[in-house]
């Protein structure tokens, strides 16, 4: 049975089957609006966004008080606004924000070497031979989050399972401030029991399929065979096969050299006019160079992803002979892709832009960064 509780009590099964991993997602609680509520007491308890508040600004993080009116990261301030009128901008410190992830991966560091972040506020341990010995990796998880508060004043959700696909999914399940675990055995029923927008890579274009399909939720996933999903979804299809059995034998990567900074957004409307096209670049420019000034990255290489309404996808990459410099250049060098490109032959449901060749990355980079990259 699957054991799930916001406070983080309870014990951990054995492990009886082998090869099993211990492995915890540590997911911080909107982790810079919760910052920004830190260190500004006047700010807590009310809705507040990170990000510009004008004009093409978006919206980076969102605190759970804005996230009750739909107030989302990534989305257009101006929307944010309409929705919650007494919403508060603050202007991202993304110093404050990073000695904040510091303190939080010495916490980490505490138990374990194998630790793969994704982002400032989100990471992968592996405590399966943990540093102290604690031998139970709920009770780690336990510790983590109450030497986090201790440490940073700030919350954190965590999930603890078998394998990186459970744990990110138990993470989510408790939010903000909880614990879930999915025990050795309850991985299948776990993801039987949930819509399959939970699915990483199930956006609302892939929804609506799977819906027409007669496939609402994790059991409807699992009742098909690997010859419907790959006929219907290609290579996704074998993704899905696996994740609906709660199957992943990806390793957490701890030494993992990040090869590419970058973001990309599915749209719930195609769009194809030239004006439409080029302010959604915009907001993707601001929140991917955000994004790219948390990692400290500097890159010489710019790619635009456009992927059309038929689902076929495009890359459009520039190079320079040396790092781009700032914000401004990387914009420019974005909207020189996509001015390439107009008009469209079809409208696009999906947009992303990515910085790669990476300082001290030696190898040609990807086009699309692994930890940014969508499945449909």
């Amino acid at each position: 049975m699957v054991r799930t509780s916001p406070s983080g009590e309870g014990e951990e099964a054995p492990q009886h089957e082998l090869g099993l991993r211990k492995i915890i997602h540590i997911d911080m609680d909107a982790f810079f609006a919760s910052v920004e509520q830190r260190d500004d007491p006047e700010l807590k308890g009310k809705p507040v966004a990170v990000g510009g508040a004008g004009g093409r600004g978006v919206v980076a993080a969102a605190s759970y008080e804005a996230r009750v009116f739909g107030v989302k990261s990534a989305m257009p301030s101006v929307t944010a606004k309409r929705l919650c009128p007494d919403l508060v901008f603050v202007r991202p410190r993304f110093d404050a924000y990073k000695e904040a992830s510091r303190q939080i991966r010495r916490v980490f560091e505490h138990y374990t070497s194998q630790i793969e972040p994704l982002s400032l506020d989100e990471a992968y341990l592996d405590v399966t031979d943990d540093r102290l010995g604690i031998g139970s990796a709920t009770r780690i998880a336990e510790l983590i989050r109450q030497e986090i508060r201790a440490k940073t004043r700030l919350t954190a959700s965590a999930g603890v399972s078998y394998n990186k696909f459970l744990a990110k999914l138990a993470s989510d399940q408790n939010k903000p401030n909880g614990l879930c675990v999915i025990r050795p055995g309850d991985g299948a029923s776990f993801v039987a029991g949930l819509p399959v927008r939970r699915f990483h890579g199930v956006g609302p274009r892939a929804e609506a399929k799977m819906q027409a399909l007669g496939i609402a939720m994790g059991a409807d996933l699992a009742a098909k065979d690997i010859a419907f999903l790959r006929q219907h979804f290609g290579s996704m299809g074998e993704y899905l096969f696996r994740a609906a059995r709660g199957i992943d034998l990806r390793p957490v990567r701890a030494h993992r050299i990040r090869k590419s900074v970058g973001g990309e957004r599915t749209f719930s409307e195609d769009i194809g006019s030239g004006s439409a096209l080029r302010e959604t670049l915009e907001n993707i420019v601001d929140i991917v160079w955000e994004r790219i000034e948390a990692a400290e990255a500097r890159g010489r290489t710019v790619t635009l992803k456009l992927k059309f309404t038929d689902f076929r996808t495009i890359t459009r990459a520039t190079s320079l002979p040396d790092y781009v410099c700032g914000k401004a250049e990387f914009a420019r060098l974005a909207r020189a892709l996509l001015a390439a490109e107009l008009p469209l032959p079809k409208p696009i449901r999906l947009m992303g832009l990515t910085l790669s060749a990476l300082e001290g990355v030696e190898e040609p980079a990807p086009a699309i960064d692994e930890a940014q990259l969508s499945l449909l």
